[in-house]
């Protein structure tokens, strides 16, 4: 009888051809600084999510580093914060931390072969401007388009549920 049931109750592991965002995304140690962040937030969950199709703006550890604010630090504020608490600093530092890295996901795969385009990414009231700059004209599409500040796309990793541009800057919540 216990024989049966082991027989009746095969597990068969679900399989893809190509690796996850979340896959790349682990192995990529460049992005590592990103992806650490990314944890953080609920939006990491759907890095894995085989039926979705995001794009992903992940900036190099470097351009990560050379943020005069890091992510969970937010904007400058004006006045000075006295007298914040522990739980209020880390609550801000969250939402801080979320704001950034929904600034650098699109909700969908996108073409770049029309730029000039802008798309909307997870942060509401942020999108992201593709501009042409001249290149070979064999290159990738990816690699003649620049983001805002002067970003450009570095490097391209293509998984089952979505793309990872490699970029060496960062975007800015507003």
């Amino acid at each position: 009888m216990a024989q049966d049931f082991l027989q009746d109750s095969v597990f068969t592991p679900l399989t893809t051809t190509k690796p996850s965002l979340a896959d790349l995304l682990t192995i990529e140690s460049s992005a590592s600084i990103y992806f650490s962040y990314a944890r953080e937030t609920e939006f990491s969950k759907e890095f894995s999510v085989i039926d979705n199709q995001w794009t992903l703006l992940v900036p190099t550890n470097e351009a990560v580093m050379a943020l005069t604010r890091k992510p969970h630090q937010g904007p400058a504020s004006a006045e000075p914060e006295v007298g914040m608490s522990e739980e209020q600093y880390d609550q801000q530092s969250r939402h801080n931390v979320e704001r950034w890295v929904a600034a650098h996901i699109i909700p969908f795969r996108i073409s770049l072969s029309d730029a000039p385009v802008t798309y909307n990414t997870l942060l509401d009231g942020k999108s992201v401007m593709f501009t042409p700059v001249s290149g070979a004209k064999n290159s990738p599409a990816w690699s003649m388009v620049t983001l805002e500040d002067d970003a450009h796309i570095i490097e391209m990793k293509e998984g089952g549920n979505g793309v990872i541009y490699m970029i060496d800057g960062t975007i800015k919540p507003n």
